[in-house]
């Protein structure tokens, strides 16, 4: 294949790759847009592999077939609550894919001009940072690791350590590129400082860690297009990394908080100072059933759902949506309050309402659904916390001062579903719980969503 009609196949890839980000930025067109871009990428591909000579095409085909299995067996078997550690996942896989490809051509030492080796170094230290910052993440969100900031003695001073070493091994590396064991320490180097990066964050500023390991992957994969000499991958891990670097901005800015406090306070770790659970809670709590709620919502007529972590836990999308189907066909007026930190990944409750055939013009981010909660008769909160908790309006020394949140303690009745009274991540009582709007129903989100279904029905 000559190389006009490569460079013909890497400038349609990357233009399927462009049209394929404008379509996920709408539901409606977020199918075709994944088409477009995994469409892009198997021509770019195929391109670069007949370009090189590297297999025949039997093979290539081989290879398509046995991808394209594995990677729908995992999006038939992957539940979407388990989305965000996918997600994590395959932002590691790049990372590890960014290390080893310019790993390998450092060995062959083709090439040893400055723009190699320094891209090389690049591909090779964010591709290790990525590869086990998104390991730790994922041993996170499933789980494996507690979802808890995990603060090491003197992690500060580490992590800058690591970072100079780094840096350091860099400069070895470029000054002299055939010292192929440098990469190698660089990139082992690398590995610790992605995991320390990590371990420190608690599990619900995951939707900006996997936003900003996101980035990490395109940056690495554009680095590695340069010690390739390949056009196409420049353009997609730009596109990436800048793509995730925006999304990290706007998930900070819904958080109020800058990516340095996310990635080093270690938020939640300790109960901050402040007034007790006890002090807030004592002899305010008004616990509730499905039976009560049932009445409170028979004379309802605009109700808001706000989904939370807990709903994606339990499972109870499918619920949440039979319920606000009953509550419509008895003439209510049903929409949903999103928060966009909710959940374990950037748009984690848009992606479970769609699952359950929610339609999308119902789903209202903060600014639309605020100016409404003082007109509405019932919200429905099903598993959030701090971002319902309105101490980020009147308490300026706690740790979510200013963030923006949901006003849902403005409407007439607040229903709060939770297992229990427990803190969220900033690990602070939550007064919504006990105001004096405010019923607490404490049940499994699902099982709790389906005995409201039940006493609506029974009544």
């Amino acid at each position: 294949m000559n190389e006009a009609l490569i460079n013909l196949a890497y400038l349609a890839a990357s233009t399927l790759f462009i049209f394929g980000l404008k379509g996920l930025t709408h539901p409606r067109t977020a199918v075709r847009g994944n088409l477009l871009g995994s469409s892009g990428m198997l021509l770019a591909v195929v391109a670069t592999l007949f370009s090189q000579g590297i297999i025949e095409w039997q093979m290539i085909l081989i290879g398509v077939v046995i991808g394209s299995g594995i990677g729908a067996l995992i999006a038939v078997k992957i539940e979407m609550t388990s989305m965000p550690e996918l997600v994590a996942l395959f932002n590691g896989f790049g990372g590890i894919a960014s290390v080893l490809v310019a790993g390998e051509a450092l060995i062959r030492g083709e090439d040893t001009t400055l723009q190699m080796v320094i891209s090389t170094a690049v591909a090779g230290l964010i591709g290790a940072v990525t590869f086990w910052g998104s390991l730790i993440a994922f041993g996170k969100l499933k789980g494996t690791l507690t979802g808890n900031p995990i603060l090491l003695p003197g992690r500060q001073v580490l992590n800058v350590l690591l970072a100079l070493a780094t840096v350091t091994l860099t400069v070895m590396l470029v000054l002299d590129p055939t010292n192929i064991l440098l990469y190698w320490i660089l990139t082992a180097v690398a590995s610790l400082l992605g995991i320390m990066l990590v371990i420190p964050v608690g599990g619900a500023d995951m939707p900006v860690v996997i936003a900003l390991l996101n980035s990490y992957s395109g940056l690495a994969a554009a680095a590695t297009g340069f010690v390739l000499g390949n056009t196409v991958l420049i353009v997609a891990g730009s596109l990436v990394g800048a793509s995730g670097l925006i999304l990290t901005k706007i998930m900070c800015k819904a958080m109020n908080r800058s990516l340095a406090n996310v990635m080093f306070a270690g938020v939640g770790a300790v109960v901050t100072d402040g007034p007790s659970a006890d002090d807030v809670y004592a002899g305010k709590i008004k616990a509730t059933s499905g039976d009560e709620i049932a009445m409170v919502l028979e004379g309802a007529s605009r109700v808001v759902i706000v989904p939370g972590y807990g709903m994606a836990v339990a499972q109870a999308q499918h619920a949440v949506r039979t319920l606000a189907t009953l509550l419509e066909e008895r003439g209510a007026t049903v929409e949903y309050g999103v928060h966009p930190v909710a959940g374990r990944m950037p748009g984690h409750m848009n992606v479970l309402l769609a699952e359950a055939d929610v339609p999308y013009d119902k789903l209202k981010d903060m600014d639309q659904i605020n100016p409404t909660f003082a007109q509405t008769d019932v919200v429905l909160v099903i598993g959030a916390n701090d971002v319902v908790n309105p101490v980020a309006r009147t308490d300026p020394n706690s740790p979510i001062a200013g963030m923006p949140i949901l006003d849902v303690d403005f409407a007439k009745t607040v229903i709060m579903i939770k297992r229990s009274l427990s803190p969220g991540f900033a690990g602070i009582p939550n007064p919504l719980f006990a105001a004096d709007n405010t019923l607490m129903f404490f049940s499994d989100g699902k099982a709790a969503v389906q005995d409201i279904i039940t006493a609506i029905k029974e009544s």
